[in-house]
């Protein structure tokens, strides 16, 4: 399927979502709303366990849309903008799905970086360049950034980017846990589709309880996180996953899941 700036294609159990918006794959209020459009989509979209998201040609994405952002003219626009964005990354991140970020070309910055560290897990090309240089806009990261930067790699390293404006490499990302893995640039799509693959060939009762007990676990108190495991924990024992996956184990074969 394709929408505005957004291609969709499903293989294997994996749907890769593309951001196709010349010259720079940046986020434009369409973009973002096909981009909402297409995560409901595959939301409904049984024969797509996992997914990836990437930019089109040798580029992720840039950012947001400069000439939108030029064209603010009030304080109630500029926090609908950042409310449509905060509204699709944080549909992305709260999917029951996995969404992995294949991060490719040399720059995933500002609305980029928002929309990578919204995915679960982030796969980076050894050349990209990684940060938020919104305050050389005169601006603030509007699309989840000063939020979900800290909690990632914490709050000293967060303001150091985000008041510098500097960009990282993708090593140094990695070693602040901003990215989880650094593949050889050509690599990169091939190895984030190799992962979700591996996930969506486990049992995805237990797929989906893992997520939403560190997705919404993350927002609570420790007791009421770990209140919340134990919830899902005994939901997953009751159902006919593990009891195949227990079997399996014990019979020393392979599991045949069949997501119930």
């Amino acid at each position: 399927m394709s929408n505005s700036g957004v291609r969709c294609e499903v293989a294997d159990l994996v749907a890769t979502v593309t951001i196709d918006n010349p010259p720079a794959n940046s986020l434009s209020s369409p973009v973002m709303e096909a981009l909402t459009r297409a995560m409901i989509d595959l939301s409904e979209d049984n024969s797509a366990r996992a997914i990836v998201i990437t930019g089109a040609g040798s580029l992720f994405v840039a950012g947001a849309e400069i000439k939108e952002i030029a064209g603010i003219e009030s304080g109630s626009r500029g926090a609908q903008l950042a409310a449509m964005g905060q509204g699709v990354f944080n549909q992305i991140e709260e999917m029951a799905k996995p969404v992995i970020a294949a991060i490719n070309g040399v720059f995933c910055l500002g609305g980029g970086l928002e929309l990578a560290m919204a995915c679960h897990i982030r796969v980076a090309g050894e050349r990209v360049r990684l940060g938020q240089p919104e305050i050389d806009l005169g601006i603030i990261p509007g699309f989840g950034g000063t939020q979900r930067l800290p909690r990632l790699v914490g709050r000293g390293r967060a303001l150091e980017m985000m008041l510098t404006g500097s960009r990282i490499t993708a090593q140094e990302a990695k070693a602040i846990g901003l990215v989880d893995q650094v593949v050889p640039e050509g690599e990169v799509l091939k190895q984030a589709k190799g992962l979700a693959k591996k996930i969506a060939s486990k049992g995805q009762v237990a797929v989906r309880a893992i997520l939403k007990a560190v997705t919404e676990g993350q927002r609570l108190p420790l007791k009421e996180g770990l209140a919340l495991e134990s919830n899902l924990f005994g939901a997953v024992c009751d159902s006919a996953d593990m009891k195949e996956g227990v079997r399996a184990f014990l019979e020393k074969r392979q599991p045949k899941f069949d997501d119930r």
